[in-house]
Formats: structure tokens, sequence, C-alpha cells
């Protein structure tokens, strides 16, 4: 089997066994050529000497847990090492890369997506906790341990002159519109290319509300400066990916229903970027509560059902992450997810993510009653046969299952696609882990009803 590669690439710890080895050899040479050699030397050396051994036990058995991770599902793998991802980040292009791997093709000047070769708009990363949450449940399902994440960013501390941009660029929020428009245009590119002017907003609790002061005239305002608005949103999207504002920036009163009105108006742009903006805020459960008793699943979900081929996968994501929480999922399909999710999926649109956030709705009892109702059955079983994707046909077992177990009137169905196709019976012998286990309960739950009809 192939080496991962992970650990052997890893820059610190390579440095850090280089840096042992010298002052070891430095040691010994002591020792060995030095009669005079004092029992310091002799201590430091056995002190160097365990460090060492402790370094490289570490990078052993972290490599050989993720052994298994080289016969991991293609769409797991970083298309830059080809290594099982630890932490995916979305690129600008809309491709997924593992973030250290990305940023040291971004740092090497390069300006495009190594995968579609498209010239980036920007280079922010956003994290694809979709993904994350994807691989984590395969690693758990396969006895793959991933290791923790390590905090990469490598923020510059803050000049005074940059202090002093910052202030003057937020008095000129309050100014005429056309200082707002110059000094939104600059926060927004100052906060995507530099880490430490998204954290000078963390430091006062004035700076978010300057920053929105434009927007919060309400919609005639917004509506008339779509470009305003535009920069205003993107800007706080940039804010929300540094993780110590996360709190703060969903904490602040005007933010959600500025977000939630940017989703229903302005270019698409404004609204893909708030919906982005939702997703990065929702890493923190406390925000995902707080976001959805705001109620912005609403707008969310309309946008989706509008679908915009440039905000749907950050919708989806927004709507997945919220609704990891049980409150949020009795919200979602309370303000139609399951019709919206369900036309786009019978369409043919975005079916992986969307399978996976129906998935999700389908521990809520109304969701299954609705999926029933909009003739779900039949299309989650020409998935489970049709479609070429492991993760899509274990999602629709998964969800298949949960409505078998709810409703009768739908075994019919299930039982006459099993004697047609034997397409539950392939799933149980084929698929995934937790494919197998749905499957194979469905087939013991119609041998027992076959039996007791025999019986009766």
């Amino acid at each position: 089997m192939a080496k991962t590669g992970v650990f052997n690439s890893d820059p610190t710890a390579i440095a850090k066994a280089t840096e042992l080895k010298k002052e070891l050899q430095k040691l010994v040479k002591t020792i060995v050529d030095d009669d005079d050699y004092s029992i310091e030397t002799i201590d430091r050396a056995r002190e160097t000497l365990s460090a060492l051994k402790e370094l490289k036990t570490k990078k052993r058995s972290l490599s050989l847990k993720l052994q298994e991770a080289v016969l991991c599902p293609e769409e797991f793998r970083c298309p830059l090492s080809q290594e099982l991802m630890r932490d995916p980040v979305i690129l600008a292009s809309g491709q997924t890369f593992d973030r250290s791997f990305i940023q040291k093709w971004l740092k090497s000047g390069n300006r495009t997506c190594p995968k579609t070769q498209q010239v980036l708009s920007h280079t922010i990363l956003t994290p694809n906790y979709l993904v994350r949450e994807m691989i984590s449940q395969w690693c758990k399902g396969q006895g793959v341990e991933l290791p923790d994440l390590v905090n990469s960013s490598n923020e510059e501390g803050v000049t005074e002159a940059e202090r002093d941009c910052f202030l003057s660029l937020l008095e000129k929020m309050s100014a005429s519109i056309s200082e707002q428009k110059e000094a939104a245009k600059e926060l927004r590119l100052l906060t995507k290319r530099m880490p430490s002017f998204r954290a000078l907003f963390g430091e006062s609790v004035d700076a978010i509300p300057q920053l929105l002061n434009p927007l919060s005239g309400g919609k005639s305002q917004s509506g008339a400066h779509l470009d305003l608005q535009e920069d205003v949103i993107t800007t706080l999207l940039n804010l929300s990916i540094h993780d110590n504002n996360k709190k703060l920036v969903a904490e602040t009163p005007m933010v959600i229903p500025l977000l939630m009105e940017a989703l229903r108006s302005g270019t698409i742009e404004t609204r893909s970027n708030a919906a982005a903006a939702l997703f990065t805020l929702s890493a923190l459960d406390s925000n995902k509560e707080l976001i959805g008793k705001s109620g912005a699943l609403k707008p969310l979900i309309d946008l989706l059902d509008e679908g915009h081929a440039l905000a749907m996968k950050d919708v989806a994501s927004a709507i997945f992450n919220l609704c990891i929480i049980h409150e949020n999922k009795a919200r979602a399909v309370r303000d139609g997810a399951v019709k919206v999710i369900l036309n786009k999926i019978m369409d043919d649109v975005h079916v992986d993510e969307l399978l996976a956030i129906l998935a999700m709705l389908s521990s809520h009892q109304k969701a299954i009653e609705e999926m029933v109702d909009l003739g779900a059955v039949p299309y989650l079983l020409h998935i489970v046969r049709e479609n070429s994707c492991e993760r899509n046909k274990e999602n629709s077992i998964a969800i298949l299952n949960t409505i078998f177990l709810s409703d009768r009137t739908t075994w019919k169905a299930i039982r006459e696609e099993e004697n047609t196709h034997g397409t539950i019976s392939k799933l149980s012998q084929d698929g995934t882990s937790r494919a197998k286990r749905k499957a194979s309960g469905i087939l013991d739950r119609l041998r027992r009803a076959v039996n007791l009809t025999h019986t009766a």
C-alpha cells in the first residue's frame, strides 16, 4: 500500500526532526570526542533522543491511522495532494481543496484554480463544513481517525498606519454617499487580502455597526445603491471567515436582519455572499440557534427555489449547517424545504448536497409525510438503482428506510422495485456499510411481512 505522504510533506515536522538530529549529533560528538564531557551533556542527549523518538512515534501512529485513507472516496481527496482532506475549503472557483495545500499554491503567486484553470476573483478560502462532516462520518465508519486541525492562520500585527486607515474608512461610512461607496469598496478589498483588517473589527463593538450604517435606512436606501450593498455584505462575509469574529458578527443586532434582506434583494453576487456569510457564521452552534430563530431559513429556501447557479452551493451549505440542530430541522420543514429540495433533486440539480440535507430532514415526521405525498419514493428508488455515487445511494436508502418504518402505504412500491430489479438486495451486498445496514433492514421487514401474510 502506498504511503499517504501527509506527514512526509509536513514542513513543521521535518524541520523539528532535522533540528533534533543536529542537536543530537553535536551532543554525541562531544561525548565521543571529549573525555571531559559533563553529566549535563548526557542528560541533554537523552532528552533530545527521547524527543526525537516521541516525534517519530507520533508520526508513525498517525500515519498508520491514515493508511486506510488512501482508499477513500475520490470526492474526499484533495485535487492537489490526492490525499484525504483534513481541512476542506472552497476556492473562489467553487472547487474544494485541503487548506494547507491550496494555501501553498496561492502563496506561490498563483491566482488561478489548479483544477479548472479559472482566474480567481478572490483568494478567500471558505471552510467546507458539509464535506468535512461527510469525511468525518466516512472516517468513523472506516475506523480512521483524522488528526486534530491546527490553526494555520499567520496573522501579522496591525501597524499604526493600518489602524488609522481602518478608522478613517469607518468614519466615511457615515459621510456622503460617494464617500460611503469609496470606503465600502476599500474595506471589501482590505478584509479580503489582509487578516489583520478582519481582526480589527473584533476590537470594537462599534466597528460593525459603523460598517453597516449605509444599509441601516432599510430597503429603499440599499435598493438604490446595489453596488454599495454588495460591498458591505461581502465585507461581512470576509469578517465572518475570521474565527474570533463569528460570535461578535452574528450577535450584532443589525447583521442577521440585513443578511436576510440581502438574500431577497440586490445583485445575485450580494445574495450569494449573504448566504455564504450565514453558512460561515453557522459554524458555531450558538449561531446556528440564533440564525434559525431569526427566520433566515425561509429566505435561504426561497433563494434555493429560484435556482441561481452562482448561489446554489452557498445556500445548500448554509441550510445543511443550520439543520444540524434539531430545532432548525422543524423550521426548515415548516418553511417548505422538503418540496423545494425534492424538485431540485428531480431536476438533477446539486443532487449530492441536497440529498444530504433531505437525509438530515428525514428524522422529522412531517418531512417524511411530505416526501410520501410528493412522490419521493419512486425517485429515491431510481437513485439507488441508477446513480453511480455511493454517497447518494446511501442517503437515498437511509431516507427510504425511515419512510418504510413510518408509512406502510409505501411498502408496495418498494416491494415491486425489489421484485423487478433486486435494487435493495444489490445494495445490501455492494453498498457502503451504512447503506448495507439500511437495505438489510428493509429486506428483513419485507420478508417478515410476507411470512405473516402466508401464515394468515
